[in-house]
């Protein structure tokens, strides 16, 4: 078991930890955003571009207070919250709750939730699928899919983070022509805090054997010809040959949701 760091509270939340994002949470106070740009600065020196993720991990857990981390987890797989709680034991994971999931994905969730040492964060935007429909016209995913992931995931996650010093993305650099470039840890400037990609250098191969290895909940889709997992109506199977995002936004020349640009 880890040992308890200063004002951390005593203890780890027990497998099938849930909460809300008002609920009590990431600590009050933050270091300055010097600092925590010094700490991007050095952990990136220090790390290179090839460190293993669990060395990546374990800079954090020397640098950084559990509640003061979080996770950002898609449930396409649970590996990336098994990998950090294993060095930070009820570490928040958050579930961008958009509310045009596929039924698999929030299973998925459920089963991260009950069989991780890990605290899921539903996050929610400020508008039900309903209410963005009124508000917007109905299926603006259809219609203007920037606009739509800016609603119900960017400006979520953004609000979200602002309690937080730094996040833990399963971004890798296999992933796409736009992803090839992911450093271990770097500053995000748009979100104010440290950002770490532990699995940066993985390949899909390597992220099922050690989800097989490991006997980790795994998304169904996954085995289905789904390698990137988003919203329902914004995502199909992928042919063999495609890049593993070909299947997000099809027909369009948006690639990204706006998370990680």
């Amino acid at each position: 078991m880890s040992k308890t760091r200063p004002g951390e509270a005593g203890g780890v939340p027990p497998e099938g930890a849930r909460r809300t994002p008002d609920a009590a949470g990431p600590a009050a106070s933050k270091r300055s955003e010097a600092e925590l740009k010094a700490l991007a600065e050095a952990g990136a020196a220090e790390l290179g571009w090839d460190a293993p993720a669990h060395e990546v991990i374990a800079w954090v857990a020397r640098n950084f207070a559990t509640e003061a981390t979080a996770v950002a987890c898609s449930m396409a797989d649970a590996v990336l919250p098994a990998l950090v709680a294993d060095q930070l034991p009820g570490v928040d994971v958050l579930f961008l709750d958009t509310g045009y999931h596929f039924p698999e994905t929030y299973e998925t969730r459920d089963a991260v939730a009950e069989n991780l040492r890990v605290t899921i964060v539903d996050v929610t935007p400020k508008q039900t699928v309903a209410e963005q429909d009124a508000a917007e016209g109905k299926d603006l995913f259809a219609r203007d899919p920037g606009r739509c992931c800016a609603l119900r995931k960017v400006e979520p996650l953004h609000r979200s983070l602002a309690g937080y010093e730094l996040w833990f993305t399963g971004v890798r650099r296999d992933e796409s022509p736009t992803r090839t470039n992911t450093p271990l840890v770097t500053w995000d400037e748009k979100n104010g805090l440290v950002k770490v990609n532990p699995m940066a250098g993985w390949t899909f191969d390597e992220l099922v054997q050690y989800s097989e290895d490991n006997l980790l909940p795994v998304n169904p889709l996954l085995a289905q010809g789904y390698p990137s997992i988003g919203c329902a109506p914004c995502t199909r199977p992928v042919a063999p040959g495609e890049d593993p995002r070909a299947g997000r936004w099809s027909g369009t020349d948006k690639t990204e949701c706006g998370l990680h640009v």
